[in-house]
């Protein structure tokens, strides 16, 4: 109790704290991105069921994975190298998630512009990917992102209560999102395409982490940032003309 009201009275540790959760925050957003789009292929009924639990497992996850900081830390040792290229068990961690997410987001692009007929497509999706599947896949990049998450709450802070407000602070942000972001993603076609597009940076920025090749993720975020900014206007401008023409018409 002693130790709780030391980090309260200190300024530091309220910087570390706001630091953090904005931090984790955006690191959230990533993982937000493919619940989004993959719980959207869903019956419409399944889908905020699914998004919660996915969303819940990554709590759970990262708040395990906080009681094991120790082996955590561990997981950035060498344990193997291959023609001269040294990797860690986070670095094996982050190429196979960086994989899985090139995987995923080219095949739902491939059916986003397959030319059969929208029931025909539907159908498809409907079929190969069910509830279990879902979450399943929701399951598998909520590993590589806790990991992630947690390895850089403990390098940015020693102090585990900071780490564990931080991260539970993110998550609610991400519970409560989740469904907005969802719509919005659903009710504007486009945005999925350029959602995708941004799962294939994030893929390949987590492969290029994993070779060693650190990638500041300011400029990622940036870059999602000015093509969000540009899709914002485009819809705007899109309502604009299809109420102009109404008007018209």
């Amino acid at each position: 109790m002693e130790y709780l009201l030391e980090l309260a009275a200190s300024p530091t540790a309220w910087v570390a704290l706001a630091t953090l959760v904005a931090m984790e925050i955006v690191l959230g957003i990533d993982n937000l991105i493919f619940i989004s789009i993959l719980t959207n292929k869903l019956p419409e009924e399944f889908r905020s069921k699914a998004r919660r639990i996915g969303i819940s497992m990554a709590l759970i996850m990262r708040l395990g994975l906080l009681s094991t900081v120790a082996w955590i830390v561990q997981l950035t040792e060498p344990v193997i190298e291959v023609f001269g290229q040294v990797f860690s068990w986070k670095d094996m961690i982050l190429i196979a998630g960086g994989l899985f997410l090139l995987w995923k987001a080219t095949s739902e692009i491939h059916h986003s512009v397959d030319t059969r007929s929208k029931e025909e497509a539907k159908a498809s999706s409907t079929v190969t990917l069910g509830f279990a599947a879902a979450i399943g896949q929701i399951l598998v990049l909520d590993i590589v992102f806790s990991i992630d998450s947690i390895i850089t709450a403990v390098g940015m802070t020693e102090h585990l209560p900071i780490m564990i407000i931080a991260v539970v602070s993110a998550v609610i942000v991400m519970l409560v999102a989740a469904d907005p972001l969802a719509k919005f993603i659903n009710d504007n076609p486009t945005v999925v395409m350029l959602a995708l597009g941004f799962l294939i940076m994030i893929g390949m920025t987590l492969i290029a982490e994993g070779f060693g090749a650190h990638v500041p993720k300011g400029y990622v975020y940036a870059a999602m940032a000015f093509s969000t900014a540009i899709e914002v206007l485009n819809i705007i401008a899109r309502k604009a003309r299809e109420k102009r023409e109404a008007a018209e018409g």
